[in-house]
């Protein structure tokens, strides 16, 4: 394991009887339990946290567990003015608070850090709560995992060497397949490669790798929404190409991968088409999934069309997880900025695939 050792604080939580605990005791399958996890307490996951859990949407949707320090989401809270109680989850269900918002106590930020600034003590706190989520959820706690935005860099100064959220979570669940895709509104779109420099994301766009995406895509993308999805692949040059007019790729490695799609296996997937039309195709429904060829070539149709409300979905863990489309927006920490409405929208969106996942 490339982590460090779990804080003393996590060892003990999670040994709570979770058959007996207040979320697992209230389950409803029609009302999930979301574990939330605080991300970077010296982000603005703790804000952005109390702002979604304090205006009462959420609990339309589910049941939100915080798992994080109690006692910094309660200054948080004071802080902005916000009208929202926190209490220990080990204790909420003695004290029949209807209203206060359960939270997983790890009370592992004693060794104090700046917000705004990268930490070893924030990020060793950030990783924890990701390994507690997941623990919680292995034992029936919770149905689905919401994350706020860490840092990379306080992440590998707490000893935990991992590019971000999903590489982590896949060695926590044993994954070995696994892609990011994001969601917004009707359109999701999976990525065929993420943080790799553009002239090395090009170099990957070869027809294998395009096969075992797309079938990837169909199988997880087909059991997520219960349905037989239609999928999409973009092309990686203007135009497409315009046969072959900007560029052999389409030809060469894109085409024939979509045909053994198609002819091999049986899938419901087209292209690839121009990417400067197809992303706002998929946004108007017209496709279940679009495939992209590169990082920058997704987030930025996504955070045009749907900026601050799309969602991070990580397809192929065992586990349902939804994140923000944010980072941990150092520059704005303690200037109550940060909007929320990212944080709502990954909660529902993971309480929404949770309820797809019971009527299958």
């Amino acid at each position: 394991m490339n982590k460090s050792e779990p804080h003393e604080a996590q060892r003990k939580l999670v040994k709570v009887d979770l058959k007996e605990s207040p979320t697992q005791s209230s389950t409803s399958r029609n009302f999930p339990n979301i574990g939330i996890t605080m991300g970077d307490p010296a982000g603005i996951g703790p804000e952005v946290i109390v702002k979604a859990v304090s205006n009462q949407e959420l609990q339309k949707y589910c049941r939100p567990l915080i798992i994080g320090d109690l006692e910094f989401l309660r200054k948080t809270a004071k802080t902005l003015g916000a009208k929202i109680e926190f209490e220990n989850w080990t204790d909420s269900e003695n004290t029949g608070n209807q209203t206060a918002i359960p939270v997983m106590d790890l009370n592992n930020l004693g060794g104090g850090f700046t917000p705004g600034v990268e930490s070893e003590v924030a990020g060793r706190a950030c990783a924890e709560y990701i390994e507690a989520a997941v623990d919680l959820w292995k034992t029936g706690g919770i149905d689905a995992i919401t994350t706020a935005p860490i840092n990379k860099k306080s992440l590998l100064m707490g000893g935990y060497d991992y590019p971000g959220h999903t590489e982590f979570l896949a060695e926590l669940t044993n994954t070995k397949d696994f892609a990011m895709s994001f969601f917004a509104d009707k359109l999701c779109v999976v990525l065929l490669s993420t943080h790799v420099p553009l002239l090395r994301a090009i170099d990957l766009v070869r027809k294998e790798s395009l096969v075992k995406l797309i079938r990837f895509t169909d199988e997880k993308l087909s059991g997520l929404l219960n349905k037989k999805v239609k999928i999409a692949v973009a092309g990686l040059n203007p135009h497409a190409s315009e046969d072959g007019m900007f560029g052999s790729e389409e030809a060469d490695e894109i085409e024939p991968a979509i045909a053994a799609c198609c002819n091999e296996f049986g899938i419901d997937v087209s292209g690839p088409f121009s990417p400067d039309t197809i992303f706002v195709r998929g946004f108007n429904g017209e496709f279940d999934g679009v495939i992209s060829c590169y990082h920058d070539q997704a987030t930025i149709a996504v955070k045009c069309l749907s900026f601050g409300e799309s969602v991070n979905v990580t397809l192929g863990l065992p586990l349902i997880r939804t994140s923000v489309d944010h980072g941990t927006a150092y520059d704005i920490v303690g200037k109550n900025l940060a909007d929320h409405s990212s944080i709502q929208a990954a909660v529902k969106l993971a309480a929404r695939f949770v309820g797809i996942r019971e009527k299958s």
